[in-house]
């Protein structure tokens, strides 16, 4: 069993940054890929981005590419997402996940944290 929690979310501008982190406890020897996803009101949940914990490897949406960066601390179990040049449309709850395989669904979820850009 994996538990996440995510941290790190609030209000910002336009333009500013925001670092969300994700602590990972119990079997993440477990763990293929942790990554993040978002949701926000009327909205379906959206894949963000995510990294793989062998070799750290990193996929993002395109809606946040050039923006966005996920890294992971495997020593601490905890990946991150800094976030730079937000926009109002990034306005959403952010979830971290993760998954046991490359094929497999994300099994584990945090509870989310707020993000909230505001113009």
């Amino acid at each position: 069993q994996v538990q996440l929690v995510e941290s790190g979310g609030g209000l910002a501008q336009a333009g500013g940054s925001l670092r969300l982190s994700c602590a990972a406890s119990g079997h993440t020897f477990s763990m293929y890929s942790m990554a993040w996803f978002r949701q926000a009101p009327g909205n379906e949940r959206e894949f963000v981005a995510v990294i793989t914990l062998s070799r750290s490897t990193t996929w993002y949406a395109d809606s946040v590419k050039g923006r966005f960066t996920i890294s992971r601390d495997n020593a601490k179990n905890t990946v991150y997402l800094q976030m730079n040049n937000l926009k109002p449309e990034d306005t959403a709850v952010y979830y971290c996940a993760a998954k046991a395989s490359v094929g497999g669904r994300y099994n584990y979820w945090g509870q989310g944290t707020q993000v909230t850009v505001s113009s």
